[in-house]
């Protein structure tokens, strides 16, 4: 069945050809629309009001446009939105988290956007109401909390909040008695604080100019932040710096990495002016990660070519790698993905063949066993706990059929309690839904899986529509989990589809290496094949399949644009990673240099500038007929710049030789993350959603 989607005759906006030239490793490129990135991007991402009016008004622009042909699908979208928003307990609530007197939760109230955090006595009683997003945020056209961390002795709360999108977060100190903030502030956080063990001051990390964090900071209470002092200052712009805390309130770790190497500096939490001391120099390609076992540390890592990682222990006195002993060892094809440790138990997350299981190991006898469901594809969540001396941790299991469940376990007894099961008020029966995976095969014979999701009533026999969705970039693995949203397709009869192509850890950690830097093109090929496995299996047609993915996800949807138009009904890009080379050569923009590791770096290197040139989405656009296109962006992302997006459909539009238009989403109040606040996000998941519904001719369902 094949389904023209009916668009206004509405010209789209003219976009100005303003050619710069540059010349690398001998090879000479033209950028038509380089003058749409702002020269002031960093003051931009800090004050949106100070974007070139020639950009602003281009962008504007595109906005009418986009509008203009999305006219027809509004009333679609309301219900779309209320039936999503529907699925939404609006007063839900938190299980809340044990930590010394107390217990710790988070919820929201009937209407609101922003989550509020709250406290009872340990087991129970009445709420006090900590913070309150809503009313931090009232009046804000923007506004995101990052987090709030309380002190150990449960008097203070430090709680990061960003008011442009931008993602300079500034930091605020509130006293728990009075529930009032402090005087002070600490500007350009990356959004969160570790206190130190006495309570009176902590540790961040602060951005700098071109966003990125490279610089850890001591706040001690009461002081202006001008007075605080630098504790480590990393030099590489490659590496970013982060900074955390220990269970038992005893180390602050200062986390330095990129995206395959990684080094830990100490620091004792009650002694502000030591000295950091090192665990293991970093070595590329070797990452490894700390928790805290009482008198040892707990090490992942991959080192010694553990390539799916193994946890190995060293005292806590003596941390360095030549006292590194192996407890659990590697075993190829078992991905260990992260661990904590208790007084009696060591617990790790590992994936195999796809599924996730927890593992507890018995920290004195050895003894070890694991929690797995039966379903053929889940998600689950380990939460640990905020407690070192316990016997119960809590993780999250759900499926794309099964709601999320959250449990308490007793790792000695073995006992589960199922604590609560995500409501959806406007009913959900997991009967009413199909789940499976299929397997696709790859171009070169790799096996590619794919979870899938759609209604028992969707007939499948090539006619259902089709949202397919891919990522595929820095080892990131999207799960086979719960989503409300996508209820609303799979209702209309949409198959829900998640190609897990190479790029992420789907399937171990060869599975990441086979989809970056020269060999990235397999997580487009992958998805290809994805699409062709769906057709072949009669699950769809190609002109029946919307792709969707964001980010990295983008450049996925920019690259299996240019090399299988035709296997593709639409394309939806949001936030979308699509002029490749121009962002990887410009090493002042925040991510660049971290990212080489993962894409390349085409300013030293003849071989990577020539592979990405050869896949680059925004530089291989070519005289052929594209399936519709609509791209979304945030004016104020650090993470993927809103010139990316912009200059991609310009170009299209140029060089394209069909009539299916490029629509161009700009929300011009927010960054990578789009709109805040839950509800308002929800709004632009509606707008994509009926999009794809209009690609398909199901806008009046």
């Amino acid at each position: 069945m094949t389904h023209t989607p009916r668009f206004a005759s509405i010209p789209a906006p003219r976009s100005e050809k303003k050619p710069v030239s540059d010349t690398r490793h001998g090879i000479t490129r033209t950028d038509n629309y380089a003058w749409m990135r702002a020269d002031n991007w960093q003051d931009v991402f800090r004050d949106p009001t100070t974007l070139d009016p020639a950009i602003r008004t281009h962008l504007e622009a595109e906005n009418v446009y986009q509008s203009s042909l999305m006219a027809d699908t509004k009333d679609l979208q309301t219900r779309l939105f209320e039936e999503m928003k529907g699925r939404i307990k609006e007063d839900d609530s938190s299980v809340p988290s044990k930590d010394g007197p107390y217990a710790y939760g988070t919820s929201y109230k009937t209407g609101g956007q922003q989550p509020r955090f709250f406290r009872t006595p340990r087991d129970g009683g009445a709420e006090t109401m900590l913070l309150d997003g809503d009313l931090e945020g009232e009046g804000k056209a923007y506004f995101r909390l990052a987090s709030a961390d309380h002190s150990p002795d449960h008097s203070k709360m430090i709680w990061g909040f960003d008011d442009k999108g931008s993602e300079f977060f500034t930091l605020k100190i509130r006293d728990l008695g009075t529930l009032q903030d402090g005087a002070e502030t600490v500007s350009d956080t990356t959004g969160g604080g570790v206190w130190n063990a006495r309570s009176n001051g902590f540790y961040y990390t602060r951005v700098d100019a071109n966003h990125r964090p490279s610089r850890l900071f001591y706040h001690q209470l009461g002081q202006a932040e001008s007075e605080d002092r630098l504790i480590h200052e990393e030099k590489d712009p490659g590496f970013f710096l982060g900074v955390g805390g220990s269970t038992l309130n005893d180390f602050v770790f200062i986390d330095i990495h990129d995206h395959e190497t990684s080094e830990i500096w100490l620091i004792p939490a009650n002694d502000a002016f030591a000295e950091p001391r090192l665990v293991a120099e970093r070595q590329a390609g070797v990452e490894y990660n700390l928790t805290e076992g009482g008198d040892v540390f707990y090490i992942l890592t991959n080192a010694d070519g553990a390539k799916d990682f193994k946890i190995m222990s060293a005292p806590v006195g003596a941390p360095g790698k030549s006292n590194w002993t192996e407890v659990v060892p590697h075993q190829a094809g078992r991905l260990l993905l992260g661990h904590s440790a208790y007084t009696n138990h060591l617990v790790w997350l590992e994936r195999e063949n796809g599924l996730p299981r927890i593992m507890i190991r018995d920290r004195h006898s050895g003894e070890q066993h694991s929690i797995s469901f039966d379903e053929e594809a889940y998600a689950l969540g380990l939460q640990g706990s905020a407690e070192y001396d316990t016997e119960i941790i809590r993780f999250s299991y759900s499926s794309m059929t099964t709601p999320s469940q959250l449990y308490d376990y007793n790792m000695r007894t073995r006992e589960r309690t199922l604590l609560k099961t995500q409501e959806v008020p406007s009913g959900h029966d997991p009967d009413d839904y199909v789940t499976r995976r299929l397997l696709a095969p790859a171009p070169d014979g790799e096996i590619v899986p794919v979870s899938i999701v759609y209604h028992r009533d969707t007939k499948i026999d090539g006619s259902a529509p089709c949202l397919l969705y891919g990522y595929g970039s820095y080892g990131i693995t999207i799960p086979a989990s719960f989503n409300t949203n996508c209820l609303s397709l799979a209702d209309r009869g949409f198959i829900y589809a998640i190609a897990h192509v190479r790029g992420g850890k789907d399937k171990g950690y060869d599975w990441y290496e086979n989809g970056k830097r020269l060999k990235k093109k397999n997580s487009f090929s992958d998805f290809i094949a994805a699409s062709e496995h769906l057709v072949a299996q009669g699950f769809t047609s190609h002109d029946r399949i919307v792709a969707q993915g964001g980010s990295a996800g983008g450049l996925l949807m920019g690259a299996v644009a240019n090399m299988a138009p035709a296997n593709f009904g639409g394309i939806i890009a949001e936030v979308p990673f699509v002029d490749v080379i121009n962002t990887m050569l410009d090493d002042t923009l925040p991510l660049t240099p971290p990212e080489w590791t993962e894409w390349g770096n085409p300013i030293t290197s003849a071989t990577d500038y020539a592979y990405m040139a050869s896949y680059s989405p925004y530089d291989n656009i070519s005289a052929q007929d594209y399936p519709p296109i609509l791209a979304v962006a945030g004016l104020t992302d650090p993470r993927v710049t809103y010139w990316e997006p912009a200059k991609w459909v310009a170009k299209l539009r140029e060089i394209k030789t069909d009539d299916n238009p490029v629509l161009f989403r700009i929300n011009m109040d927010a960054g990578h993350a789009g709109a805040s606040g839950r509800f308002s996000r929800l709004e632009e998941v509606a707008y994509v959603y009926a999009y794809a519904l209009k690609l398909v001719g199901k806008t009046g369902a």
